[in-house]
C-alpha cells in the first residue's frame, strides 16, 4: 500500500496550483499581506519560530474578544469550520484538525470529507509546516491583542482618575468614554475594578445628580462585575430614588440599563423587597412593557417585574397599578420570550386573590391565554394553564363556555397527547374535566373538534 509522503508544496482548491508555503504566504495567498509576511523571520525568508504561546487558549482568548475575525481560510478545519490546533494530513493532501478526522474514522466512513474519495490509507499526518504557520500568526496576532489591552487599561485608569476632577460636561464625556472601554474590553475589567472605580462611581450617584451623569455611571456599572460591598452601597435609598427617576424619564436606552441595573442589586444577599415597591418603578416598568415600538425595553421591563414578581410583599402592588390588564393586552404581540416571561408574571400574580380577579375582570384574560397552549414553549403552557385554571376555578360558570369557545378543550387534548410532563397533563385533564361540566357528551366532543379516532 503506498505511504503518504508529506509534500513539499502547497495546493490551491480554486486552480490547482501548486507552490509551496513560504510562497504561498509572500505572495499573499493565505490572506492578511504584511501580517503573514511578517511571520517569514527566518534570515532566508522562511519561516521563523515565534515565542510560544498555547494556541488553543490564544485561539479561544482572541476568539472572545473578537480578534479572530480574519483567519485564512487554509488555518480553517473543512470539518469544524474553526481554526485548526494540531493539523493532520490525509493522502489525499487535504488537512483536516487531527480529533475531527479521527471523529470521522470513528464513524466507519474512510473517505476524505472534502473530496469524498475513498482511502487507501487511513493514516493521518502531523502537517507541521501548517501548525507552525499557525501558530506564529496567532502568535504575532495574540501579542497584538495584549499590547492593546494594556494600552486600553492604561487609559481607562487614567479616565478613573479624571473622574474625581472634573465636572460638569467633561464629566460626562469622561464616563462616557470609559462606558466604551469597558463594554468593548471586557479583559480590562479587574484592573479597572482594582482601580477604585467602583466606590467613585457610587459617589457620583445621589440626590443632586444630573440625570446626563447618573445615566453614563449606570451604563458603567452594568459592565462591570458587582461586588456585595459595591451592592450594598449602591442600594441606599437615595441612589435608587435617582435610577428609579431615570427609568422614568430617560431615553429608552437608559430605561433598559437601569431596569439591568436594578435587576443586577437584586441578586445581592443584603437585598430588602423595600427597595423595589416603590409604585414609580413599577409604573415605569408597566410603561417599558406597553411601548411596542421599544422590543428590547420591553424585554428588559417584563425581565425585572417577573424578578419582582418572585417577592411575594410586591404582587398587590403591582396589581394595584393595573398591571394585569395591561399584561394581557400585549400578549398576542410579544415575541416567544418575552411572551414566556408575560405569562410567569401573570402566574405569580394569579396566586394571590386581588391578582385572580384582576384576572377575571379583563375581557382579554381567556382568549390571550388559550391561544400559546402547545404553540410556543412548555413553559409557555405550564403558565398559560394555570392562570386558565385560577380564572375558570374562580367562575367556572361564566368563563368555562368562554374558554370552550375560544378552543381550550381542543388544545387541552394536545397536552393530553403530548410528551409533556405528567404534572402538566394531569393539570390539563383537570381542567377539561371543568369544561365538560355544561355540556352533553355529543355537544362537548363536537366542541373538540375531535376527528373519529380520537372520538
Amino acid at each position: 500500500m503506498p505511504q503518504f509522503q508529506q509534500p513539499a508544496c502547497w495546493r490551491l482548491e480554486a486552480g490547482g496550483q501548486v507552490m509551496d508555503v513560504d510562497t504561498a504566504v509572500k505572495d499573499d495567498i493565505l490572506g492578511g499581506g504584511a501580517v503573514i509576511s511578517g511571520l517569514l523571520d527566518g534570515k532566508d525568508g522562511t519561516l521563523g519560530t515565534a515565542k510560544k504561546h498555547d494556541l488553543k487558549e490564544m485561539i479561544e482568548e482572541m476568539d472572545s474578544a473578537a480578534e479572530a475575525n480574519d483567519v485564512p481560510i487554509v488555518f480553517i478545519c473543512p470539518i469544524s469550520l474553526e481554526p485548526m490546533v494540531d493539523p493532520v494530513t490525509l493522502c489525499t493532501g487535504q488537512t483536516y484538525e487531527r480529533v475531527n478526522i479521527l471523529r470521522w474514522f470513528s464513524t466507519g466512513r474512510l473517505t476524505c470529507p472534502t473530496t469524498v474519495q475513498d482511502l487507501w490509507d487511513d493514516t493521518v499526518t502531523p502537517n507541521r509546516t501548517l501548525h507552525q504557520l499557525i501558530h506564529a500568526w496567532f502568535s504575532q496576532r495574540y501579542l497584538r491583542m495584549m499590547k492593546r489591552s494594556k494600552d486600553v487599561e492604561g487609559r481607562a485608569r487614567e479616565l478613573v482618575q479624571c473622574l474625581e476632577k472634573v465636572k460638569g460636561e467633561a464629566r460626562v464625556q469622561t464616563l462616557k468614554e470609559l462606558h466604551k472601554i469597558v463594554a468593548a474590553h471586557p479583559s480590562i475589567e479587574k484592573p479597572v475594578i482594582d482601580s477604585g472605580v467602583l466606590g467613585i462611581l457610587s459617589s457620583l450617584l445621589g440626590p443632586f445628580t444630573s440625570h446626563a451623569v447618573g445615566s453614563e455611571v449606570i451604563a458603567v456599572l452594568v459592565n462591570l462585575n458587582l461586588d456585595s460591598e459595591a451592592m450594598t452601597d449602591l442600594m441606599q435609598p437615595a441612589k435608587i430614588s435617582l435610577v428609579v427617576d431615570m427609568l422614568n424619564e430617560g431615553t429608552t436606552k437608559t430605561k433598559i440599563q437601569c431596569a439591568r441595573f436594578i435587576e443586577v442589586l437584586m441578586g445581592a444577599e443584603s437585598f430588602r423587597f423595600e427597595i423595589v415597591s416603590s409604585l414609580s418603578l413599577l409604573v415605569g416598568l408597566v410603561r417599558m412593557v406597553k411601548d411596542k415600538r421599544e422590543p428590547d425595553g420591553v424585554s428588559a421591563g417584563l425581565s425585572l417585574l417577573k424578578t419582582i414578581c418572585s417577592h411575594d410583599q410586591v404582587r398587590s402592588s403591582i396589581v394595584s397599578i393595573r398591571a394585569v390588564a395591561q399584561l394581557v393586552e400585549r400578549l398576542p404581540d410579544l415575541s416567544p420570550n418575552s411572551l414566556e416571561s408575560a405569562l410567569q408574571i401573570l402566574d405569580d400574580l394569579a396566586a394571590i386573590p386581588d391578582g385572580r380577579s384582576a384576572l377575571k375582570d379583563c375581557p382579554q384574560t381567556i382568549p390571550n391565554t388559550v391561544r400559546p397552549l402547545m404553540k410556543v414553549s412548555e413553559a409557555c403552557t405550564r403558565h398559560a394553564l394555570s392562570i386558565l385554571w385560577a380564572v375558570c376555578k374562580l367562575a367556572p360558570e361564566e368563563f368555562v363556555y368562554l374558554a370552550v369557545e375560544a378552543g381550550l378543550a381542543t388544545r387541552l387534548l394536545l397536552v393530553i397527547q403530548s410528551d409533556c410532563p405528567p404534572e402538566l397533563k394531569k393539570q390539563a385533564s383537570d381542567l377539561l374535566k371543568l369544561c365538560s361540566l355544561n355540556y352533553t357528551a355529543t355537544l362537548f366532543i363536537s366542541k373538540c373538534k375531535l376527528t373519529r379516532t380520537m372520538q
